[in-house]
């Protein structure tokens, strides 16, 4: 495929697509006008859109794209039956204008949302299954299902105290600055306003007593105390005993901080406003630092549902400020539930991706004091929401229950390729500051390690059904081998490069440690499955034998380092690792790998008939 055709940058735009808020390319008439048969008006108002605009108008073209795909696939399964493959997207399709919200296109729901399939067959616990691993039965000893572990768990106990914690007017600005530097960067949600009103609540000892504000105030300083925490982890192998009791006084005063927070949430849940969403994100936020999926998963389907009801009826009165607040925490449950999703996708989904592409991208929100801080957080917000949504498309065109393709051979090859053509787009428009190279060099921060962890996922995943084909019935002499391996390779280089740039990234830390667990235990495995064939283990470097043991001391150091309480799934998923690399490292002679590999084939054949 021809990459898009860039669009030249223009100080003007025509009226028609101003008032759109679409790309206008300065030509006159416009393309876009051209297209819809509109008359092209040039004012003379200045296009003052932000750098945003890169990172925007390739989420929309992807959208497009992704859309054109999704809807190809559903015209040509009749032809797939008999293996006539879709066709792919043209390069003129991602420079197509994408509609926005309020266009007769969404009003008719001709725009396909990024939904993530119930019971798509992609989770840790599905590959588990896979009968490739019924000659390792201790991968399934005593194995407990993720929800029933976590189900079963102790309940949290914070401190009961009626006495609100009381910090100086310094402390409290250290709280905040963590705060702005680590979860308002990530999902940048409270504006400078919200925080000055923190600031003066907390300096002023005026907490409002039973209030959303009151709750958001204690929240936001809960959180502070979490960011402390997990900042500069990544670059620690060890801990000194001063730091860790540091961190421990931390995570004791976030607990009190979130335990008051926790008597007023009530409000939250009694008052339909942005605040009270942000409240109910932000506590699932703090119960996912404490690894405590199933209470994280709880607030935030209440947050989606407030979300849900903010969206539908935004009343017309309502502030610039509010709306965009509500489009923010809205995006933010989106990224969350779908990451909860992938790993529980029997979850009843809460219906929020249900109505994503309804509502609009985030625009300006004053969330830093300082301009450049701002304009990178949106950058990286916007990135972190298209590559959640480019993540969901993956799981459903390639692993939805009844209809992915990653079983069909006359499919899956135009699918990934497509798939990842847009991942890699993702990738070519990110700045400078967080672009990232694909291999094992340490990445220039924080912000691009996690996104290039992302960008690995997602590739992995992609690629996962050429390694489950070469794993499944024998394969027709009518395909290339080689090119399948060949993309076996780099699924397999993308889960070795996954596991070994992972770190303590204060993001994986803070919010994603649980999720981070289970997806590394299901890397692991797809790189057993592999290295028991002679053909795919050649394919896998040394690299490999390092993964097990990187993975280990890492997860195991989490629990230590955040001064929470281990949870059962981790330890679960730890267990499943080590067992894994101690499979790869005692591997027996070729001639039985080889019988243990078409056993399996048959079996995986026999079931995939089912």
């Amino acid at each position: 495929m021809q990459p898009a055709r860039k669009r030249q940058r223009t100080t003007h735009a025509c009226d028609f697509c101003r008032t759109r808020k679409t790309r206008c390319d300065g030509n006159q008439p416009c393309e876009t006008c051209t297209t819809l048969q509109q008359e092209c008006l040039f004012g003379s108002e200045p296009n003052t859109k932000g750098k945003s605009d890169l990172i925007l108008e390739s989420v929309l073209r992807v959208e497009q794209a992704l859309q054109d795909l999704n809807q190809n696939i559903s015209r040509n399964s009749t032809q797939n039956d008999h293996g006539v493959p879709p066709p792919i997207p043209s390069a003129a399709s991602l420079t197509t204008p994408a509609t926005h919200p309020g266009d007769s296109a969404h009003e008719g729901n001709e725009v396909e949302n990024a939904v993530l399939d119930s019971m798509h067959t992609s989770t840790t616990e599905a590959v588990l299954q896979w009968p490739h691993f019924d000659e390792f039965p201790s991968l399934r000893d005593n194995y407990v299902s993720i929800f029933q572990l976590e189900h079963q768990r102790t309940p949290l106990e914070l401190a009961n105290t009626t006495m609100q914690p009381y910090i100086g007017d310094e402390e409290t600005d250290d709280l905040m600055f963590a705060f702005e530097q680590n979860i308002n960067f990530w999902y940048p949600t409270m504006s400078q306003d919200q925080l000055d009103d923190v600031r003066k609540a907390m300096h002023g000892d005026s907490i409002q007593a039973d209030s959303v504000d009151g709750c958001l105030t204690l929240l936001t300083l809960a959180l502070g105390c979490a960011s402390q925490i997990a900042a500069g982890l990544v670059s620690k192998t060890e801990m000194s005993t001063v730091e860790s009791r540091i961190r421990s006084s931390r995570r004791k005063l976030g607990n009190m901080f979130f335990s008051s927070a926790l008597k007023r949430i009530f409000a939250a849940h009694m008052e339909v406003s942005p605040k009270a969403a942000q409240c109910l994100l932000f506590t699932a936020l703090y119960f996912a630092s404490l690894t405590r999926p199933l209470q994280a998963r709880e607030y935030l389907t209440a947050a989606c549902s407030k979300c849900l009801l903010l969206v539908s009826y935004l009343p017309d009165d309502e502030d610039q400020t509010g709306q965009e607040r509500t489009r923010r925490v809205f995006w933010s449950c989106y990224i969350l539930e779908s990451d909860y999703l992938a790993e529980l996708s029997a979850c009843p989904p809460s219906g929020i991706s249900r109505v994503e592409s309804l509502v609009s991208l985030p625009q300006t929100y004053n969330t830093h004091a300082s301009q450049d801080e701002e304009e990178q957080a949106s950058l990286y917000f916007l990135a972190c929401i298209s590559m959640r949504r480019l993540l969901n498309r993956v799981h459903q065109l390639l692993y939805a229950h009844d209809t992915g393709a990653a079983q069909d051979m006359s499919r899956f090859p135009y699918v990934v390729a497509e798939l990842n053509h847009q991942l890699d787009e993702w990738r070519d428009v990110l700045p400078g500051y967080f672009s990232f190279t694909v291999d094992l060099a340490p990445a220039a921060n924080e912000r691009a390690a996690f996104l290039r962890q992302r960008y690995l996922t997602c590739r992995s995943v992609i690629y996962r059904p050429y390694l489950m084909w070469l794993l499944g019935p024998t394969p027709s002499s009518a395909v290339n081998e080689q090119d399948v391996l060949a993309n076996c390779k780099i699924c397999l280089d993308s889960c070795v490069m996954h596991i070994l740039n992972l770190g303590s990234f204060a993001h994986t830390l803070l919010v994603d440690s649980w999720i981070c667990s289970l997806s590394m235990a299901g890397a692991m495995l797809l790189l057993l499955a592999a290295h028991r064939v002679s053909g795919l283990r050649s394919l896998l470097g040394p690299e490999l034998y390092g993964t097990g043991e990187h993975l280990q001391s890492l997860l195991g150091s989490w629990a230590f380092q955040l001064h929470t309480s281990t949870s059962p799934s981790v330890v679960q998923s730890i267990r499943i690792i080590r067992e894994a690399d101690k499979f790869i490292k005692t591997a027996e002679s070729d001639g039985w790998q080889d019988q243990i590999w078409q056993s399996s084939r048959n079996r995986f054949h026999d079931a995939a008939s089912l």
